[in-house]
């Protein structure tokens, strides 16, 4: 066998693919302590490599694909518009490196995607999820109780001995406190769907489980409401009879917005009873800043840059007003209006929407519960894009971009166009 073959046999083998989706997830997730142990470069470089093995592998398994099915257009859209900033950016090679790291996460995550289904995703993430975490709290007996000290280094403050807040390896509590909540989503997946053993399952639950109170971000008690509110709701809708699943449907509509205006209403109150009102405050400031510089440029925004420049305008000018070192808007609504503005806001919330939909009508017909993960991370998103940037970088874009291919290869307009030039009803495969 040729090297050239050889080559190409491995980048189609199963085993190559599950150890890709492993190493992708492992190095996304653990960025933050790859880029501290290390340095950036290391971590760019080990990024560019995935992103260049994951196009080796799209390109010997090009005929498993389609071109209709690659990619959600909202996405492609999305990608498009954040590149095409670079004309009116204030810095142009800051916005083609933000895209280019934007970039590469959706690449590594359109070939996870690609080469492995719904139950083998949740698996890798579980087992990766898994692992980090038990490091994260390995690290935290160590400096907390074993040895009484920070790890600065890794932004481990060693406060476990006094309940808390804790980082583990994911850089702050508000990382730790998403991942965990990521974590137990697909925990308790894996558990229902018999992919783990119980005693795996429960330890895995319980483990996620701790370090999201111990990780004492305001933010994870509002993810833990919504995401049980929104299992709720899955569960009402898959055990509703066909010929009544509509109504439930528009019923849950209605309740979600009655309750969302309430909580509006109610926000004041809510913050007092999380005790985070300097967290909140110190949004409401920022958020504040941030609405003078959106109404400047209100349509296409200052361009894309992704995490803000530390001394690029106007990101620094707002830190100066503020007398802050924010690295973001802490809301990925408000940082997609700042640097995209209307048009990439409208993109942003079509790429999220519309793969919630799908994803939340897949799971009401289908009896596995492993088609609930797609929807739940997606909510999961949704409401930590309230309080952080995470969705627009990272593991939370990778998620976005995963779960948003994900929906679109079970219902899309493409499944019409396949059928038209197939001339085959467009069907969703057997339920499972």
């Amino acid at each position: 066998m040729t090297p050239r073959r050889y080559l190409g046999a491995l980048l189609s083998s199963a085993e190559f693919a599950q150890a890709y989706a492993l190493t992708a997830l492992a190095a996304t997730f653990a960025s933050f302590a790859i880029q501290r142990l290390t340095s950036t470069v290391t971590l760019v470089a080990g990024i560019s490599l995935l992103a260049v093995v994951g196009l080796g592998i799209l390109w010997v398994r090009r005929a498993e694909l389609t071109l209709l099915r690659f990619a959600p257009s909202s996405l492609l859209a999305f990608l498009a518009l954040a590149l095409l900033s670079a004309l009116w950016t204030t810095d142009t090679g800051d916005t083609l490196n933000g895209w280019i790291a934007l970039l590469g996460y959706t690449v590594i995550a359109i070939t996870i995607g690609h080469v492995r289904d719904t139950l083998q995703t949740v698996r890798a993430i579980g087992d990766t999820l898994r692992w980090l975490l038990v490091l994260s709290l390995g690290l935290e007996l160590l400096s907390g109780v074993l040895l009484d000290m920070p790890f600065p280094f890794l932004g481990i403050q060693g406060n476990l001995a006094g309940g808390g807040p804790i980082q583990g390896i994911f850089g702050t509590r508000n990382m730790l406190g998403f991942v965990a909540v990521i974590a137990l989503i697909t925990f308790v997946i894996e558990w229902r769907s018999r992919s783990v053993t119980r005693g795996v399952g429960v330890a895995s639950i319980a483990l996620a489980g701790m370090l999201a109170l111990l990780s004492s971000s305001p933010s994870v008690v509002v993810l833990a409401a919504g995401v049980g509110v929104a299992t709720a709701a899955l569960s009402i809708v898959r055990h509703a009879p066909p010929e009544r699943r509509a109504l439930a449907q528009w019923a849950l509509g209605a309740l979600v917005t009655v309750g969302l205006l309430t909580a509006f209403a109610l926000r004041h109150q809510i913050i007092r009873v999380l005790d985070a009102g300097s967290d909140f405050s110190t949004r409401a400031d920022l958020w504040n800043q941030l609405l003078e510089f959106i109404a400047e440029r209100p349509v296409l925004g200052w361009g894309w840059f992704g995490r803000w420049p530390a001394d690029e305008f106007p990101f620094v000018y707002v830190n100066i007003l503020l007398e802050d070192t924010h690295r973001s808007a802490l809301n990925a609504y408000f940082d997609v209006l700042l640097q995209l503005g209307w048009v990439g806001l409208v993109l942003f919330l079509v790429l999220g929407g519309v793969a919630l939909v799908r994803s939340w009508l897949v799971v009401s017909v289908r009896r596995s519960v492993v088609y609930a993960w797609t929807p739940l991370v997606l909510v999961t998103l949704a409401i930590e894009s309230m309080f952080e940037s995470f969705t627009l970088a990272g593991a939370g874009w990778l998620l976005l971009v995963l779960c948003a291919l994900r929906a679109g290869q079970t219902r899309s307009w493409r499944e019409d166009l396949d059928a038209a030039q197939t001339e085959t009803m467009p069907t969703l495969p057997p339920q499972e």
